[in-house]
């Protein structure tokens, strides 16, 4: 099915576009001077959009100050009042996200639509398990697929009356099966574009794995158009998170690529400190190059002459490669500086 395009600022999403990162603030919006701050780290790593919660009047009034400083669109999440979605948009908010199933009556959410088309501002339309109508919970017992297919069946209707389509579609759960079984039948449902991932993941290294488990499916099977790697923890682990699902399906590049070994009782280096040197020090470098570090002579040399760079270390030692080619021999406690003497003087 063909995907709508839809732009948010001037970021396009679907239509043919990359599959956009995005992230959400983790402090208080009323707090602009912490959200300024956050979002300018997060336009560092290169994330795309962000959205913020508004949970009051107080956050909404943030929104002028946060958009005067920050270089990407942002989202305005909206549940409850749909007076906060209005005035987020009069405001500059350049999307907003809502659950029309907690927003309330009919004629709120086509004040919210009106409001949105005068302004030409897409709407993500959400639901999750945690926020599916008492009605549909006592048909399905319990916030399952079916039901939350339904409520973003339910949800669409009043779009469609309106003759809206300038809509993101997300249905996020907690549990990665069910997430890959909700995308894909919205998939072939609608042609609106989607946004995916696993909501409540829980802390950074089991809910990276969590939304890779259910995302990568997706991305691989071209379901998705913007995602968001949900995590406890701070923001910009996120947007490195999603941006290394989607380099590793190769949807997209962002900066270099590190490879190294997991060592054995073949090693005789200390790997694990010179593959965590080599990283920290890729950070500064922002060209798509891939890095391989590997600790031994079983794989060493042949995954090191495959990286644009790489060391392959044998006893204290190692040999430093360039596009397969060997540069030089080192002592272990000098192969990350003449690594990055090569990378750096190339």
């Amino acid at each position: 099915m063909k995907i709508l395009p839809v732009m948010v600022g001037s970021i396009q999403i679907g239509g043919g576009a990359p599959v956009r990162i995005q992230s959400m603030t983790k402090c208080r919006t009323e707090n602009s001077k912490a959200v300024i701050k956050e979002i300018k780290q997060l336009e560092k790593v290169n994330c795309e959009i962000i959205r913020i919660a508004i949970p009051n009047h107080t956050a909404v009034k943030s929104i002028p100050k946060i958009k005067d400083k920050i270089k990407i669109p942002l989202v305005a999440d909206i549940h409850f009042d749909y007076k906060l979605a209005l005035e987020s948009m009069k405001l500059g908010a350049d999307k907003i996200r809502i659950n029309p199933g907690n927003i309330g009556a009919d004629y709120k959410v086509k004040e919210i639509i009106k409001a949105a088309r005068d302004k030409k501002i897409p709407i993500r339309v959400g639901v999750n398990a945690g926020s599916i109508s008492k009605t549909i919970l006592a048909k399905y017992k319990n916030p399952n697929v079916q039901a939350i297919l339904e409520s973003i069946k339910q949800n669409l209707k009043i779009f469609e009356r309106e003759d809206y389509h300038n809509i993101v579609l997300s249905a996020k759960t907690a549990n990665p099966k069910e997430t890959i079984e909700v995308y894909q039948k919205l998939a072939e449902l609608y042609p609106y574009p989607l946004h995916i991932g696993v909501t409540e993941a829980g802390l950074p290294f089991e809910g990276a794995i969590r939304n890779t488990t259910a995302l990568a499916i997706l991305l691989n099977q071209g379901i998705g158009d913007t995602i968001r790697v949900s995590l406890t923890g701070p923001s910009i682990l996120e947007v490195k998170a999603a941006q290394e699902i989607l380099s590793s399906l190769g949807k997209r590049k962002f900066g270099p690529t590190l490879i190294s070994c997991p060592t054995c009782g073949r090693c005789e280096v200390d790997l694990i400190k010179i593959a965590s040197q080599v990283n920290k020090k890729l950070a500064s470098i922002t060209e798509p190059i891939k890095v391989a570090v590997m600790g031994c002579v079983v794989n060493g040399p042949g995954e090191a002459k495959t990286a644009d760079y790489g060391i392959a270390c044998g006893k204290k030692s190692g040999v430093i490669f360039k596009h397969g080619n060997i540069v030089k021999k080192c002592r272990e406690q000098d192969l990350v500086s003449e690594l990055f003497r090569l990378i750096k003087g190339s």
